[in-house]
């Protein structure tokens, strides 16, 4: 392990065109053969690309070529002092291992490909402290279709700190700052600075070109394309085979040997070409940019920070996969906005039409599994469970961090989960308009069972009308709010039938022991775990008045035995 490390840490010094210490101080007969080798290896004109027989015919060359400098004369004194008895194939075979562990060190350390231009990059972002530019980011289509996603300004330097303004785009306006000690993000149209931890930050804006280069280095493959002007400046182009992702071209400034342009493969039918329109290097970044100097008009946000980001590239590097999604859909709905819930890693995008109706979409990871409101109906999407609330006040804090879209009242949704992750939709529309969100994110509707007499319990409950008329009357009225959820009117009623005489305390049944496993928005279902009550299900109706609005009433039960 030792000597393997000398040697890598060797081929370094003569990458970076430096005199190895070794050069310096003596060294015996064998590691100055062993050096010589990777020397010779270092001065080969590298192949665009090497073909399967590369290695076993370097391992011949460099072979003839030792035999043929020292002559491997076995007979001369010298040799033989050197070399002993060994027999020539020893010798032989020594020099193609060490060549073979030269061609994996190398292959470790270097893509296939050209290196030449990969080492150029590497240097020149090296001599750089801050660069300026102005980066445009087009979209196309399958069919060929481009429009402009983005443009915006970027000052970043060397040490991870940056300053994006917005110019262009959904997001235009929007500021987003690193300092190294302090993170934030204004937003002008809010009249809010949302503030993030500083480090670690863990976003990549668009292009970032330390963050290019590492990918590149990185690469299975780079190879050299063709020459052409990208904005006004003469680049070449490459193809790169990243590790675990799909090709893709860069196009590399032959001026400054820094990364241009980048064009991503086509991933949901969709891809990104992103361009430095403007480039220049600088000393620094202008110290106003990096000052926390804000008016008091603006309103601080630390907890619940929602990022925007300016398109979804950004979006997946952030989130760590790729969302579903979709640009706009039917009835004039187009998307607005693009923004990670940071403190869960929830994408969430906003959709809007010309008369400020509001849909929002959600995505993350499914960690543990979906637990329905108890208050919400029961349905399918591609015959998963999915919640729906038909009508939410946007007090329940389903559109904490919407920024301009708080306020919005009469909001439904729809929560469900599928293939490892939970998606919701909601809005101020119209359930068939959550509906054209539902499909578009899943490819499949959403069900919603209807009324129906199938669910018969074994035992009824008589229900006087009069008194349930009496009881919505009071509920409107802001008393007994429990009656507007199945599962609390099932705990109540289970644990009245343990304690006819009254309640003391705690109730017997607890809240969490009780499941809705069915609710059509006027019959429901819940369901009693654990040994302690002496009934299992418990069936409930909206009687008096059926809508969100309305008190739930129990109609019959299961008892344990059944």
């Amino acid at each position: 392990m030792e000597n393997e490390k000398k040697i890598s840490n060797y081929i370094d010094q003569l990458n970076k065109e430096k005199k190895p210490k070794e050069h310096k101080t003596e060294i015996d007969n064998e590691q100055e053969e062993l050096l010589s080798s990777i020397r010779m290896v270092k001065s080969l004109k590298e192949p665009t690309y090497p073909d399967e027989d590369f290695p076993k015919k370097l391992a011949k060359s460099l072979e003839n070529k030792l035999l043929e400098n020292k002559s491997l004369d076995m007979s001369t004194s010298h040799n033989r002092k050197k070399y002993g008895k060994k027999p020539i194939w020893i010798a032989t075979t020594l020099i193609a291992a060490v060549v073979l562990s030269l061609i994996i060190i190398l292959n470790d350390i270097l893509p296939l490909g050209n290196t030449s231009i990969v080492y150029a990059m590497e240097k020149a972002f090296e001599d750089i402290k801050v660069y300026h530019g102005i980066i445009e980011v087009v979209e196309m289509n399958d069919n060929g279709e481009k429009t402009i996603q983005a443009k915006r300004e970027v000052w970043a330097d060397t040490d991870g700190r940056y300053y994006l303004k917005e110019l262009e785009g959904t997001t235009k306006g929007i500021i987003t700052i690193n300092n190294g000690t302090k993170k934030w993000q204004v937003r002008p149209d809010e009249n809010s600075v949302y503030l993030f931890p500083a480090l670690p930050d863990s976003y990549q804006f668009t292009f970032e070109l330390g963050n290019e280069i590492k990918v590149v280095r990185d690469a299975l493959a780079v190879k050299d394309m063709k020459e052409e002007n990208i904005a006004g400046r003469m680049a070449t182009k490459l193809e790169i085979s990243p590790e675990g992702g799909e090709k893709y071209y860069l196009w590399i400034d032959k001026e400054t040997n820094l990364p241009l342009r980048r064009q991503t493969a086509m991933v949901n039918a969709i891809s990104y070409t992103v361009t430095y329109t403007q480039f220049e290097i600088l000393a620094s970044i202008p110290e106003e940019y990096m000052s926390y100097n804000l008016s008091d008009e603006y309103n601080v946000i630390e907890s619940n920070p929602e990022q925007v980001v300016s398109n979804m590239e950004e979006a997946e590097d952030l989130l760590g996969f790729i969302p579903n999604i979709f640009m706009s859909v039917s009835n004039g709905f187009n998307l607005q906005s693009i923004s990670i819930l940071t403190d869960s890693n929830t994408l969430k995008l906003y959709y809007k039409t010309n008369d400020n109706k509001i849909v929002v979409t959600t995505q993350k990871v499914a960690t543990k599994e979906l637990k329905p409101d108890t208050t919400a109906m029961l349905g399918a999407v591609n015959g998963n469970v999915a919640e729906i609330l038909t009508s939410i006040d946007s007090d329940s804090g389903l559109l904490t961090g919407a920024g301009t879209y708080e306020g919005v009242t009469g909001i439904g949704s729809i929560r469900w989960q599928e293939n490892g992750f939970e998606f919701s939709v909601y809005g101020n529309v119209d359930f068939e308009q959550l509906n054209q969100f539902v499909l578009k994110l899943s490819g499949g509707e959403i069900i919603i069972p209807e009324e129906t007499d199938e669910n018969m319990p074994e035992v009824d409950v008589p229900v006087d009308l009069v008194i349930e008329e009496n009881e919505q009357k009071s509920v409107d009225a802001g008393h007994s709010p429990w009656k507007l959820d199945p599962a609390f009117v099932a705990q109540v009623f289970a644990s009245l039938a343990l304690s006819p005489q009254g309640i003391q305390g705690d109730y017997p049944i607890k809240y969490e022991d009780i499941t809705i496993v069915s609710n059509n928005g006027v019959e429901a279902v819940a369901e009693i775990a654990g040994d302690v009550s002496t009934i299992r299900r418990v069936y409930l109706k909206r009687l008096v008045r059926q809508d969100e609005t309305g008190i739930w009433s129990v109609i019959g039960y299961d008892s344990v035995e059944k």
